[in-house]
């Protein structure tokens, strides 16, 4: 059953990476190997589609240092699997300073807090117009999605309601320890009505052992695991 993959990389980050050993991650192993080969054994991933936007180091907490570690491990997945992982970015809109409400109860809108606040653009749009393409297209069976983002919801319903031989799949990128300290998260009610099959959470285990090599050998210079990452 061929197979496509749609991964929401700011999910995934924040739901399963940030403040991690696991930044090097090789998503086709872990989505191919990890989950898929118990949770849907018919598939046949032909390709992850990775939805990011580039670090700006300037707004960065470790500046140069993390634009590069980002850099380097876009060509690490790039150079592994030219044929397997396509990246497609969206942006960071430029910060602002905004007056939001301190967190007092009741409210006091006379209580007001200043804050940064930057967005990530075009990443659910982006999923959602690739998503529907390869599907009217006849690109893919079997539609996975990595995210917990209820905008995705229409794009998922509108797939189901036009394409009802199209299998749709959702994994929540939420990390689940299995010592007991976070638990499995409830899902995404939203996005999981929309799937034939849902699982929510990646396990410490699965994030571990899908690892990008250290040192990824290039036509050039060798691509290494920034101490960052």
């Amino acid at each position: 059953m061929k197979t496509i993959c749609y991964v929401d990389g700011f999910n995934l980050f924040y739901g399963c990476l940030k403040h991690s050993q696991d930044k090097w991650l090789d998503l086709f192993h872990l989505i191919n190997n990890q989950i898929l080969h118990t949770q849907s054994p018919q598939s046949d991933l032909i390709m992850i589609k990775y939805f990011t936007a580039n670090i700006r180091a300037k707004l960065a907490s470790h500046g140069d240092m993390a634009e590069k570690s980002q850099r380097d491990y876009h060509r690490a997945l790039e150079r592994l699997y030219p044929d397997k992982i396509e990246i497609i970015k969206g942006y960071y809109s430029n910060p602002k300073k905004e007056w939001m409400l301190e967190y007092v109860k009741p409210p006091n809108k006379k209580s007001r807090i200043p804050v940064w606040r930057m967005e990530e653009k075009q990443t659910d749009v982006n999923i959602a117009i690739e998503a529907y393409r390869d599907a009217a297209k006849g690109n893919a069976e079997h539609q996975v999605f990595v995210s917990n983002d209820s905008d995705l919801e229409p794009a998922l319903k509108a797939i189901r309601e036009d394409f009802s031989n199209i299998q749709v799949g959702l994994i929540m990128p939420v990390r689940y320890n299995r010592d007991g300290n976070k638990a499995k998260s409830p899902l995404n009610k939203r996005l999981s009505k929309q799937a034939h099959w849902s699982r929510r959470y990646i396990s410490d285990e699965e994030l571990s052992i899908a690892q990008l090599p250290t040192k990824i050998p290039t036509n050039k210079k060798p691509i290494i695991k920034p101490e960052y990452w």
